[in-house]
């Protein structure tokens, strides 16, 4: 039966996979893994525990920005997952009765902070978070230096938009781009509509902390036009021309590694993926969102996580022992967890390998240089999918046809489909 599941889930996800072998009475760990990036890995730790403790562990990747709906087509399955993501406040909402209380569990005791726990109404803790991230503009320092600047030179908008301008206004003479393309397809668009919206939600989150210590009900907006001034100097300085976005398919990864731009929107967790291509990662940086904000040279990185470990309460007794028991390995064996760690960045348990991220690096050297540090507020945005749809609809539209007028759709989208998404998270 799970040999025929993975077969189905491998044509559906276009994603290779690995079927357990596991007997009916043999307790069984089910990881629907939340980052394509790391499948490989994670068949590596499968193997391994498997060999020490003779336990079946299958893993299976969902497809990039296709989390949401590969889980809830797994939940309704004789053979569920075990172990999944919940990873906000709106995916507790839609979880929660399938998470099992961590509480003093052998993982839970294992955390060296609680920063990254999400808890129900009930104070129920439904997930921990298993890596702490950042992401920012990866720069290709080396290039930057081609094109005329000092690695350090850039330090707000406007040392970014003169290096990103003077780039394009030489392209053809330096031989790359400024930006790697922004594609809306499904496997890129969440660094806009996920990643880099962020800006605007952390500094309203600044003006009004207390509005922002649960989901709010609305936003206001107030810094959308510093987004608009990231996303247009972003698209109109990029190696591919906007009006071509919305087709998707494009490898800005591999424009990046390959030396055909200067500047990556990324995060820590592309740090392997680079060095695998063969890029030297001391000539590589992560500088933050800067966008016009007054005051933003003391800006840090966006820092948090929403990569949250649940477990299936729903399972049996025998598999969400088995569940925890090989969560528990991965944070303290310690040829285990360096292998987690080298695809995670960085663990938040005690016996967990430390982290050799250069990106992390990055945002621990803003925080000791009394940087603020740009906490992830897109965690709280409601009904994930629905709105990040309608946003990377309207940016379609707007790359299409870059007017004012479009661009109010845009605002719309984000500000006012807001308060829509959040009455239809909360029964209106």
């Amino acid at each position: 039966m799970k040999k025929f599941l993975a077969m189905i889930l491998a044509l559906v996800m276009a994603l290779s996979l690995i079927a357990c072998g596991a007997k009916e009475d043999e307790p069984s760990v089910y990881w629907l893994n939340f980052k394509p990036e790391a499948h490989e890995a994670l068949l590596d730790l499968a193997e391994m525990y498997k060999a020490e403790t003779g336990v079946e562990v299958q893993i299976v990747t969902a497809a990039s920005g296709e989390y949401e709906s590969t889980l809830t087509a797994e939940m309704d399955k004789e053979n569920a997952p075990t172990l999944f993501v919940v990873g906000n406040d709106a995916a507790v909402k839609s979880w929660g009765d399938y998470c099992y209380d961590l509480t003093g569990t052998s993982i839970a005791n294992e955390l060296n902070t609680d920063a990254y726990n999400l808890y129900d109404e009930s104070g129920k803790l439904c997930s921990i978070g298993y890596c702490y991230e950042c992401y920012g503009i990866i720069v290709n320092t080396e290039l930057v230096e081609k094109a005329g600047f000092a690695a350090d030179y850039i330090t707000n908008f406007a040392t970014l938009k003169e290096v990103a301008e003077k780039i394009t206004a030489n392209k053809d003479t330096l031989g790359f781009s400024a930006f790697a393309s922004a594609g809306m397809d499904d496997g890129s668009s969440w660094r806009f509509t996920g990643h880099m919206i962020n800006l605007e939600y952390f500094y309203e989150s600044v003006d009004s902390p207390a509005d922002w210590e649960k989901c709010p009900a609305e936003i206001k907006g107030t810094y959308m036009d510093n987004f608009k001034n990231l996303y247009d100097l972003m698209v109109t300085n990029s190696t591919v021309d906007r009006t071509a976005l919305a087709a998707g398919g494009l490898d800005a990864q591999g424009e990046f590694a390959s030396g055909k731009a200067a500047f990556y929107p990324q995060g820590s967790w592309e740090a392997s993926g680079l060095e695998g291509k063969g890029m030297d990662m001391s000539k590589l940086a992560m500088i933050p969102y800067y966008c016009g904000v007054e005051g933003e040279e003391k800006a840090g990185l966006n820092c948090g996580t929403e990569n949250c470990w649940a477990v299936n309460a729903k399972a049996s007794e025998a598999d969400i022992k088995a569940t925890i028991d090989f969560m528990t390995w991965m944070v303290t064996d310690p040829e285990a967890s360096a292998i987690a760690v080298k695809e995670f960045s960085v663990m938040p348990y005690k016996q967990a390998a430390a982290s050799t991220n250069p990106f992390l690096a990055d945002a621990n050297d803003y925080a000791n240089n009394g940087c603020y540090t740009m906490t992830w507020v897109t965690n709280f945005q409601p009904n994930v999918n629905e709105y990040r749809g309608a946003a990377v609809a309207a940016l379609n539209a707007y790359n299409a046809d870059p007017t004012d007028a479009n661009w109010a759709l845009v605002e719309t989208a984000f500000v006012d489909g807001w308060a829509t998404q959040y009455k239809a998270a909360n029964n209106g």
